[in-house]
């Protein structure tokens, strides 16, 4: 697999929420976004940290501790695992950067989400130029991406598997 459609691939796990919204909801969702505020710092930390965040075919975890970043997608010939950092940026923008580790070979890629909020509804977006989608409503739904975050480590147990696959060729 080649490094580009690895980035493309992890890229379309994180946001998978943006690839299978639809047309009326995505446009209801920009329309709210263009007008809300950016969450501030300490409200992006209170969603990530010390969470996972469950993907559809993956995690990743913001610990505290170093703010480490850790993560991990896919299976067999499409496994790929993540090391490295998560930081707040703007307000309301969350980052991390990791080295992503698949068979053979590894690469760094730096990924970033953009947060606002208006009257309770949490909107989203993948940056540079993702959709705004909305992450959670008022009061949260089931499906919100932010009922995807679970509580504490849901990733090392299963990175520490996968790791030393990644090293072989």
């Amino acid at each position: 697999m080649s490094v580009f459609r690895s980035i493309t691939l992890i890229t379309a796990i994180i946001c998978g929420v943006g690839l299978s919204t639809s047309a009326g909801v995505t446009a209801q969702a920009a329309s709210g976004a263009d007008t809300a505020k950016p969450l501030s710092n300490s409200e992006i930390y209170r969603i990530y940290s010390h969470n996972s965040w469950i993907w559809k075919d993956g995690a990743g975890y913001f610990a505290v501790s170093k703010r480490q970043f850790k993560a991990w997608s896919g299976k067999g010939r499409n496994a790929s695992v993540g090391q490295g950092i998560w930081f707040i940026t703007d307000p309301g923008k969350l980052c991390f950067r990791a080295t992503w580790y698949e068979k053979g070979t590894s690469f760094p890629a730096t990924t970033c989400f953009s947060h606002r909020e208006k009257n309770g509804v949490i909107y989203q977006r993948k940056e540079p130029d993702g959709d705004w989608y909305i992450f959670k409503h008022a009061p949260a739904r089931k499906g919100d991406e932010i009922t995807k975050f679970r509580r504490g480590d849901y990733v090392s147990r299963q990175l520490e598997r996968m790791m030393p696959a990644m090293a072989s060729n």
